[in-house]
């Protein structure tokens, strides 16, 4: 999707013409060359705090995990991915420094985790639609779901649908730098984006989306039934869980649908329209890229097993380095320590 943005700048010929081109950068530069490279680098930054955090804790605690545990390793490993991505378009905003091949291989990871990051939340959405209100005769289609069909219909469709980038995306001289874009053929430019544009709306958002609201509207008719806290509590988290997915995803694909029209009806547009198309397109992008920062809060740190998990990988950590309490006193205790006794000491440090 990131190239959606970029491909009016790198084909200005393709799709617009108007004087003033430069002129247009220029009132861009501010949020393209300096905003969008912060926002991205606190991005990156949260992300690999919050969702490495998940993956740790759910990669020791690997024999306990539960079915909903699953899809939050899952979604954390896609947005880590996601989010490893964002520090080359930051330094794409200026020029790319790392080649074809590169080129490539971040414009794929990039798309695939995107994909598959929407997808992984549909099947939450489904599987907590199973345990709330099917809760007594569940398990099976839920083991089903998180151990089989998450990757059918998760991973392998986020794979496929990273061919137009293996395909297409490469590097291309754009005035004074060389850019990273999906370069499509020029004569059938259009075609191909207006394509590529509806499938990303269609299965990044339309089909996820409609899943979500459907399984979270339903659990919430359920829950609204019951009475207790916790019962409150899970109605209060799934609508926050709505509310926060189309905050932040629904602005951008409106962008995108309102770009795509301007596109298929073929005038020529002021410099004006175009530059606030293109900002509007950069700014709710770098909204829809926290959604990566936020899924480790809403699909993992609330939960108590979780909470759980996290205070035994550190307590388990501080058991280790107790030892080397131990020693050091004894170190400091003791006239001549032995070589031993340092070696071990050092050992221990380390491994803490």
């Amino acid at each position: 999707f990131l190239s959606f943005s970029q491909n009016y700048e790198h084909n200005d010929s393709a799709n617009y013409s108007y004087e003033g081109e430069f002129m247009c950068e220029e009132q861009n530069l501010y949020i393209k060359k300096i905003l969008i490279p912060l926002f991205y680098s606190l991005i990156f930054i949260l992300g690999i705090v919050g969702n490495g955090l998940v993956v740790l804790v759910m990669g020791y605690h690997k024999r306990y995990r539960s079915m909903t545990d699953k899809y939050r390793l899952h979604l954390s490993v896609a947005d880590l991915l996601f989010v490893l991505t964002l520090p080359f378009w930051a330094i794409d905003t200026v020029n790319w420094y790392f080649g074809d091949i590169t080129c490539k291989i971040v414009h794929v990871i990039y798309t695939m985790n995107l994909y598959s990051t929407v997808l992984i939340m549909a099947f939450i959405s489904l599987d907590r639609y199973y345990a709330v209100v099917h809760a007594t005769n569940s398990t099976r289609q839920r083991k089903m779901l998180a151990n089989r069909f998450v990757y059918v219909g998760v991973w392998l469709p986020s794979i496929l649908l990273t061919v137009p980038d293996m395909v297409f995306a490469k590097t291309t001289q754009l005035m004074d730098r060389i850019v990273c874009d999906r370069i499509y053929p020029t004569e059938t430019f259009q075609t191909w984006l207006v394509a590529f544009r509806m499938k990303g709306v269609l299965v990044g958002f339309v089909l996820p989306a409609l899943v979500i609201l459907t399984c979270y509207c339903i659990i919430i008719s359920k829950l609204s039934q019951s009475t207790g806290l916790q019962k409150r509590k899970a109605l209060k988290i799934t609508i926050i869980l709505i509310v926060i997915f189309f905050t932040c995803w629904l602005p951008y694909y409106i962008v995108i649908l309102i770009d795509t029209v301007m596109l298929m009806r073929g005038r020529e547009y002021s410099c004006v329209m175009e530059q606030m198309v293109i900002m509007a397109m950069n700014l709710t992008e770098a909204v829809a890229y926290c959604h990566c920062c936020l899924n480790p809060i809403l699909y993992a740190f609330v939960g108590v097993n979780f909470k759980s998990y996290t205070r035994k990988v550190f307590s388990h950590s501080e058991i280790r380095c107790s030892p080397l309490k131990k020693l050091q006193s004894k170190d400091r205790r003791a006239t001549h320590p032995s070589i031993s006794t340092e070696s071990e000491s050092s050992s221990l440090q380390s491994s803490c």
